[in-house]
């Protein structure tokens, strides 16, 4: 039996670099040989007993790759392709893919999981040699010659979930947008709404470290915390609130500081994964008198959207390499779980090479 070497989630605080089988393709799937991926806040939640996983399944979801093997029914690609694949991988045939819903997708079998198929979470993930990749002709996206792997790995999600809450907010020329958290995923969201055209962004968080990348990736004002009420001066900059304002944590106070900075008909654009229960205070919703709206976004995934985010990086509109602060091995990755983990040397994300 061939193996491979990867990580392997046994339960909490337990992750254990080991031999596995390596996959093979079965019909409509495709195998990549991973040269890039990374570690993600979700990983550390899954890590942590924060995020249930089976034991015994490999984590990981950012995987660049190139091809190892096609399975029958995939056309358009050829082994030795470098590819870059999303962490959720849509069938684009389910209910909610010809929806338009892709990161709710059900992979054909009649009803939708939340969450959709997402690596390292409900199926195997990409801390890996080798990455398994369903519904290949979904979700394979070319990598251009002239783009390097470290320009693309962060696409597959923080990228494509930070740019989600910008578009799913709504973001209109002219905007003003309030961004809570400036972790990868804020400071994607912050780059997010200077694309979409706000003029006015504000990036809030505790460490100005992140609140320094956040003025690099197009923030206009930094709001530390700890130093001063944000919600006042989000209010007394905008001159009555956001049009709005992005939850990039997922925790109560940053939900309910949201809320509370947003304008009448303002829209609050939730990126945050919620555990426990969250409450929604009336008068920071304006007793629902207040026309506000509230929207998640879960990272949307497939080729074409991983294509459409490509260009982006390689017009030249978004360095996501200044986000790369640490490097591993898959064999370190232990020692790079714990940089992360205890947000240590100013870490942002870490990048992972087999």
């Amino acid at each position: 039996m061939e193996t491979m070497q990867a990580t392997v989630f046994h339960g909490v605080n337990d992750i254990r670099v080991e031999s596995v089988p390596k996959p093979h393709a079965g019909p409509g799937e495709a195998v990549i040989k991973i040269t890039a991926t990374t570690i993600c806040g979700t990983d550390l939640h899954i890590v942590r007993g924060e995020y249930p996983v089976k034991p015994g399944l490999i984590i990981g979801h950012e995987p660049v790759g190139v091809i190892e093997e096609l399975g029958a029914g995939v056309t358009g690609y050829q082994i030795g392709d470098r590819v870059l694949v999303g962490a959720i991988t849509p069938c684009g045939q389910c209910r909610a893919c010809l929806s338009g819903q892709h990161s709710q997708c059900g992979h054909g079998f009649g009803c939708e999981a939340i969450g959709g198929w997402r690596f390292g979470n409900t199926i195997n993930g990409a801390q890996a040699e080798y990455l398994l990749v369903p519904s290949a002709q979904a979700n394979l996206a070319k990598i251009p010659d002239a783009v390097t792997d470290e320009q693309v790995v962060l696409l597959a999600d923080i990228a494509s979930t930070g740019f989600g809450g910008a578009e799913s907010g709504g973001i209109k020329i002219g905007d003003a947008v309030v961004v809570f958290a400036q972790g990868p995923i804020g400071l994607c969201a912050t780059v997010g709404a200077k694309l979409m055209g706000a003029t006015l962004i504000i990036a809030v968080d505790g460490d100005e470290r992140r609140l320094a990348m956040a003025r690099k990736m197009g923030a206009d004002v930094a709001l530390n915390f700890n130093e001063c009420n944000v919600v006042e001066e989000v209010l007394k900059l905008t001159g009555g609130g956001v049009d709005v304002a992005i939850e990039a944590l997922g925790t109560q106070p940053t939900f309910e500081s949201c809320l509370r900075c947003l304008r009448p008909g303002g829209t609050l654009s939730s990126l945050g994964v919620y555990s426990g229960k969250l409450q929604i205070p009336y008068e920071a919703f304006a007793a629902g008198l207040g026309d506000h709206r509230i929207v998640t976004t879960l990272c949307p995934g497939g080729k074409e959207r991983m294509r459409r985010l490509i260009n982006v990086v390689q017009s030249g509109r978004f360095d996501p390499t200044m986000l790369l602060t640490h490097r591993f091995s898959l064999a370190d990755i232990k020692q790079g779980y714990e940089v992360f983990g205890q947000r240590a040397e100013g870490v942002l994300k870490v990048l992972i090479t087999p």
